[in-house]
């Protein structure tokens, strides 16, 4: 009775070890397709270092609102006021206004697989949605929820390998906030392109 036991405890293991082998796999398949170079060579910082995020970023285009880059529709606004922890080197002036129905588009920005994950600040109330815009596919990268105190959103998935493996290795997208609930702000929306320093 302990010999069948004995066979499929060994085989969990085998199968536990080929899940864990499996995505270094995929990963370095991957990285023979995809460009992993950034696409352009924005300075990078370390805005969230004080929330343990370690990780580089670049501020996206337009991505402290000091200027109206931005398509804005629904009631979208830049709004005075900034989140207060100088994340991009300077303390702002502005940010973004996204009460519900309303959202706004980044200008287009070069992608690849290099670039998997977005960050920003928000405050208020609700809840935003962040989807990723290339060509006229809308890729969900997930949500927001806002809070009294401007804090970090969660990391969130681009899906830029997504993006670029249909496009030889890099392709042109825009980030697309949306209001779902209450009346959130937005300010310093920053790509992680994956440099370490």
């Amino acid at each position: 009775m302990s010999h069948p036991t004995r066979f499929l405890g060994g085989l969990s293991v085998v199968i536990a070890l080929a899940i864990t082998v499996a995505p270094a796999r995929v990963s370095a398949a991957q990285a023979d397709v995809i460009n992993l170079n950034p696409c352009n060579s924005a300075a990078v910082s370390q805005p969230f270092a004080p929330w343990g995020d370690l990780a580089w970023y670049e501020l996206a285009p337009g991505g402290d609102f000091e200027t109206s880059t931005w398509a804005l529709s629904g009631g979208a606004q830049r709004v005075p006021g900034s989140e207060p922890y100088a994340a991009t080197g300077s303390l702002g002036s502005w940010s973004l206004k996204l009460p519900a129905g309303s959202s706004a588009q980044s200008p287009p920005m070069c992608v690849d697989a290099a670039y998997p994950s977005a960050r920003f600040f928000i405050a208020g109330t609700g809840v935003v949605a962040v989807t990723i815009v290339d060509g006229n596919v809308d890729i969900p990268a997930g949500i927001a929820v806002a809070g009294s105190n401007w804090l970090p959103t969660p990391v969130m998935l681009t899906s830029s390998a997504v993006a670029a493996a249909t496009s030889n290795g890099v392709a042109q997208v825009s980030l697309s906030l949306t209001g779902l609930t209450g009346s959130a702000r937005v300010d310093d929306v920053f790509i992680d392109p994956w440099q370490r320093g």
